[in-house]
């Protein structure tokens, strides 16, 4: 076993509320590390409305949940945490020296001195095939994301969904010459989809150039041989029943919401919420902060603002607590030589 990374702060998620708590950490000079359960920062910026317009951002009079991340991930350039993503806090247990020591699904571990809870309405885990023994050939011939090094060659690949990460991943299948995949086929319930336009107008092209199918269609069981998936049993619109050849299937379901084992770790909660005080954001453990839409107090509102005052304040309250003889001042980003040394500015 590696021995855990010590640090003195640890964020769980890497939302937009999650970002600003680094950068707010960093400008009290507290370095930390980020976990977040998707393969990449954004939260749900980035799952739930990339390219959709927000409005209510101060000084922003309006840009898309792609472009608010972008904008975070710039402004936090001067205090650049360490990311370990794909991978969500398991565990969470006090150590005898009043730190507090985490792990996560892929093993890595943490001793930290103070954590923040900013994982929204939970981690986003994938949606699942509920098909009867599929879940034996996960990470191995099932995925929700096709890994970048995986290699497609003479092999039939199926994808469901109707979201734009199942179109594009039919899509560059179908036109890849290197790694060409034997078949490529799209299935979904119904014959509309959710995707950008230019993805469905490609996805059309390409169906009517032969080089992949789209079938309308909806699971009902998994086909094996040998201890190998070999293709997906389906009932089609016009009610029949048909066996899809796949040898490769990414089911591309979209992403919802778990609580996880946050629930499991002894803090109080109210509603699947973490209960809060609103001078400092923390809950009812010692150096363990909640922000963003995971915490309730009287009067919360689930706003993005609201989280980047709920940052600011439990980042103040932890440099207090990290650092009790010091005395904490309130210094501006205009005036104060030090936070100018801290953002790189001198």
């Amino acid at each position: 076993m590696q021995a855990p990374i010590e640090t003195d702060a640890l964020v769980i998620g890497a939302g937009p509320v999650g970002l600003f708590q680094a950068f707010q950490l960093g400008l009290q000079g507290i370095a930390c590390h980020v976990v977040d359960a998707l393969p990449h920062t954004g939260g749900q910026c980035i799952e739930l409305y990339a390219d959709k317009p927000i409005y209510d951002i101060p000084g922003i009079p309006v840009c898309t949940g792609r472009e608010l991340i972008e904008r975070l991930t710039q402004q936090l350039q001067p205090f650049p945490p360490t990311y370990h993503l794909n991978q969500q806090v398991s565990a969470l247990q006090r150590l005898a020296d009043g730190r507090l020591q985490l792990s996560t699904t892929q093993g890595t571990a943490f001793v930290a001195r103070c954590v923040f809870i900013a994982a929204g309405v939970g981690a986003f885990v994938p949606k699942r095939l509920a098909l009867e023994g599929l879940e034996a050939f996960e990470g191995q011939q099932v995925f929700h994301t096709l890994p970048p090094e995986f290699q497609l060659q003479g092999q039939h690949l199926l994808v469901t969904g109707d979201n734009d990460n199942a179109l594009e991943t039919a899509i560059q299948a179908a036109q890849q010459v290197s790694d060409r995949a034997a078949s490529v086929t799209l299935m979904h319930r119904r014959d509309q989809f959710q995707a950008r336009p230019e993805l469905v107008q490609s996805l059309r092209q390409l169906c009517d150039q032969g080089g992949m199918r789209f079938v309308a269609a909806q699971p009902t069981a998994c086909v094996s041989h040998d201890h190998r998936l070999t293709g997906l049993e389906v009932l089609t619109a016009q009610g029949e029943t048909e066996v899809l050849r796949a040898d490769v299937v990414v089911a591309s379901l979209g992403l919802s919401p778990r609580l996880g084992p946050l629930a499991e770790w002894g803090l109080a909660l109210e509603r699947k919420q973490l209960p809060v005080q609103t001078d400092s954001f923390s809950t009812t453990e010692s150096g363990i902060f909640a922000v963003g839409d995971i915490n309730t107090y009287p009067g919360k509102k689930k706003l993005i603002l609201c989280g980047f005052h709920e940052a600011t304040l439990a980042a103040f309250a932890a440099a207090a607590l990290l650092h009790p003889a010091q005395k904490t001042l309130l210094q501006y980003t205009t005036t104060s030589t030090l936070l100018h040394q801290r953002l790189g500015l001198l």
